[in-house]
C-alpha cells in the first residue's frame, strides 16, 4: 500500500474527483487520527486531574447519554460513504471544531460528545462549501440521530458560535498545512499502519469465504 505522504494528501484535497476517486478521501483518516489523540490526551488529563464541567450548559449540548460504539475513523467514514461530502468540507468542519474549542476553552473533546460534533461541524461545513446538500434529516439518519436532535444541535451550534463560519482562502490553506504537518511528524505512520492492519483484516475475510465456497463445492 502507498504510504501517506503531505503531497499525496495535498492532492487528495485539491483534487478529488467525485467520478473518478471512490476512495475514502485521505483526510478524513488524518482528522480521526488529530481527534482520536486529542481525546487520549483529554482522557490523561481527567486521570490526574478533575476540571470542572463546562459553566455553559449550552455547550453540553453535544453530550449524549450512552457512548457510541463506533471509531471516529468508521463514523467519518459513514459520514463520507452515505453524504459524499469532499475533503474540503472536513477541512472546513475541522475549523469549525478548532474555533468552537478556542471560544469556550472549558469545552473538552470527549467519547461522549464527540460524535455529535463531527455530524454537526460536517452538516454546517457542507452547507457552507458544497452546492448542493442533502436534508437535515437525511443527515440525522446518517448520524444515528432524529431529525429534532438534529435541528437542535445545528441551532444552538450556530448561535454558540455566532454566526461565524465565513472560511477564507488563507485560513483554509493554513489548516490543510496543519493536516500536512501532522502526517509529516508522525501521524501518517500511525494512519498507514491502521489502514494497513484494516487491508489485511478484510483480505482474511476475503480468503476465508474463498476456503469456505471451496469446501462446499468438495463436499
Amino acid at each position: 500500500m502507498a504510504n501517506i505522504s503531505p503531497r499525496k494528501l495535498r492532492d487528495d484535497l485539491y483534487f478529488y474527483s467525485y467520478q473518478q476517486d471512490s476512495n475514502i478521501p485521505l483526510v478524513i483518516s488524518v482528522l480521526a487520527s488529530l481527534i482520536e489523540r486529542n481525546l487520549a490526551r483529554n482522557e490523561r488529563i481527567a486521570k490526574n486531574c478533575t476540571w470542572p464541567l463546562s459553566k455553559n450548559v449550552r455547550t453540553r449540548v453535544f453530550d449524549c447519554h450512552e457512548t457510541p460504539d463506533m471509531t471516529i475513523q468508521s463514523y467519518l467514514e459513514r459520514i463520507f460513504r452515505y453524504t459524499r461530502a469532499g475533503p474540503s468540507v472536513y477541512v472546513v468542519a475541522y475549523v469549525y471544531i478548532d474555533r468552537f474549542c478556542q471560544l469556550y476553552p472549558e469545552f473538552r473533546i470527549s467519547p461522549r460528545n464527540v460524535h455529535r460534533l463531527l455530524i454537526t461541524t460536517i452538516m454546517v461545513a457542507s452547507k457552507y462549501v458544497e452546492d448542493m446538500n442533502y436534508r437535515n434529516s437525511y443527515f440525522a439518519r446518517v448520524g444515528g440521530l432524529t431529525t429534532n436532535e438534529m435541528n437542535k444541535l445545528e441551532m444552538e451550534f450556530v448561535f454558540l458560535m455566532g454566526f461565524k463560519f465565513h472560511v477564507n482562502v488563507s485560513v483554509f490553506e493554513s489548516y490543510c498545512c496543519h493536516l500536512e504537518r501532522e502526517v509529516s511528524i508522525g501521524g501518517g505512520y500511525e494512519i498507514e499502519r491502521t489502514l494497513r492492519c484494516a487491508e489485511e483484516i478484510k483480505s482474511k475475510q476475503t480468503e476465508e469465504r474463498s476456503c469456505s465456497q471451496i469446501t462446499r463445492v468438495l463436499l
